[in-house]
């Protein structure tokens, strides 16, 4: 599924060659989060991601022991990123906390490779829809975050932070229904 731009300033290239953007609506205005079954869905999806990763013997040592509210968190600002409410940026710490969280925690490219398995797992656990257009947003969305965490967990310096500031907005293909 390729991502269509709405801005230069508002959009990134992803490696593979698909853009996100700050528009996350498609032709019949569904957004990806309303596609993916809202916030009950999305909460489903990451309780049993975050338990797997707890339980993996290669992700557990970023993860340490089962942090209160993580679910929570996670689940607001993917709900976010697919254009559900705005919860994670107003009322949550926004995207410095989780450039903030991820620092120093020198992810691996095992680690990052593992977490979008783990991820995509736990899609088909949790029941999401498995059309290609969605699976293909969920998995360009993870892989994408995943890379940006790795950058910044392995940042020394601002200078070295991945550019992005704010929640990522992931958007259909516009010549794709939904």
């Amino acid at each position: 599924m390729r991502q269509q731009p709405v801005t230069r300033q508002s959009a990134y290239l992803l490696k593979s060659g698909q853009f996100f953007t700050v528009n996350s609506k498609g032709k019949n205005n569904q957004t990806i989060y309303d596609h993916a079954g809202g916030w009950d869905a999305l909460y489903r999806h990451t309780d049993i991601f975050y338990h797997a990763c707890l339980a993996d013997p290669i992700l557990q040592p970023l993860f340490g022991q089962e942090q209160p509210g993580h679910v929570e968190k996670f689940t607001a600002f993917t709900a976010e990123t697919f254009g559900g409410p705005d919860k994670f940026s107003k009322e949550m710490g926004g995207f410095r906390h989780l450039i903030d969280a991820h620092r120093g925690f020198n992810i691996t490219e095992e680690q990052r490779q593992r977490f979008v398995d783990l991820y995509m797992e736990a899609a088909d656990k949790a029941g999401l829809p498995t059309d290609k257009p969605f699976r293909d947003a969920l998995k360009s969305h993870v892989d994408f975050g995943s890379h940006v965490a790795k950058q910044n967990s392995n940042a020394r310096s601002e200078s070295e932070l991945h550019p992005l500031r704010e929640v990522p907005k992931w958007n259909w293909a516009p010549d794709e229904e939904h």
